[in-house]
């Protein structure tokens, strides 16, 4: 049954990626000096090809960190069934950076350069590591290697921690290996990870609105398991436009003041794909 499944999974998935290959928005945000930047870090995927839609019907960019994660048919994020959802994103102008292979939480520093770390996901999934500065470096790489399998395209040189945790030695770390570490706004915290009964979404999208101001990083998940009722798409498409008519717009990572890459100028956020 399982195998039936993922079978007409794929097939669906598939279909959606084809229409948004022939039939895509250009999605370059209006100008305005108001930029926000929303991003997403991989899930259990149920919600994604609906995140997927409502972005290209808002002509929005957004900047995905990705891992490998478990998905709920079994399979995950950055499998064989999910390569043509990320190529499709990728022709339409996001940008993508690394969340770790298997969504690796950094627990604390050890001494002579070393990290205790525990994986959620992959071979070593719930066990607890010691990992060299090296080791950590390679697992933000994975995640490029297995991107451009699956999109041709390069990732962004960014990372973002598992769980956002993070220590100075470990941002020094990723750093001297040539990733920089992206965290997000306290306002630009969208709250899908906390539970449905205390912060139930019209709560979490008057919260948005009301805190959000230009500049601030925005975070959302491409599904979390232990939410009762899904914060997307519900909230992201009146997050959107409710911003939107703020006066905001949307731009991806790579244009922050914080991240442009070398030589990387102010129109370049308007650049068409």
């Amino acid at each position: 049954m399982r195998a039936a499944s993922n079978f007409l999974f794929a097939a669906g998935l598939s279909c959606v990626t084809a229409v948004w290959a022939t039939d895509r928005h250009e999605i370059a945000p209006a100008q305005c000096d108001k930029p926000v930047y929303l991003t997403f870090d991989t899930g259990h995927m149920d919600v994604a090809p609906l995140i997927g839609d409502v972005l290209s019907r808002q002509d929005v960019r957004a900047t995905f960190f990705l891992a490998n994660e478990a998905t709920r048919t079994g399979g995950t994020s950055m499998d064989d069934v999910w390569a043509p959802w990320w190529k499709a994103l990728s022709e339409q102008g996001h940008v993508f950076a690394s969340h770790t292979f298997d969504h690796v939480y950094w627990l604390s520093d050890l001494s002579e350069g070393r990290f205790k770390v525990r994986a959620s996901g992959g071979a070593q999934a719930g066990k607890t590591q010691e990992w060299s500065a090296q080791q950590y470096c390679d697992e933000l790489a994975r995640v490029e290697v297995r991107f451009e399998a699956m999109t041709g395209q390069k990732m962004l040189p960014l990372f973002r921690a598992a769980g956002g945790k993070t220590s100075p030695a470990l941002v020094q770390a990723a750093q001297a290996c040539g990733y920089q570490h992206v965290g997000w706004s306290p306002a630009g915290f969208l709250g899908d990870e906390l539970p449905s009964a205390q912060y139930p979404n019209a709560m979490l999208l008057e919260r948005a609105l009301r805190n959000i101001r230009s500049g601030d990083i925005l975070l959302a998940h491409l599904g979390i398991w232990s939410r009762q009722e899904p914060w997307a798409p519900e909230v992201l498409e009146p997050l959107i436009e409710g911003l939107k008519q703020k006066g905001f717009c949307f731009a991806t990572i790579d244009t922050h003041p914080d991240f442009r890459p070398p030589n990387h100028t102010e129109t370049d956020i308007n650049a068409p794909i």
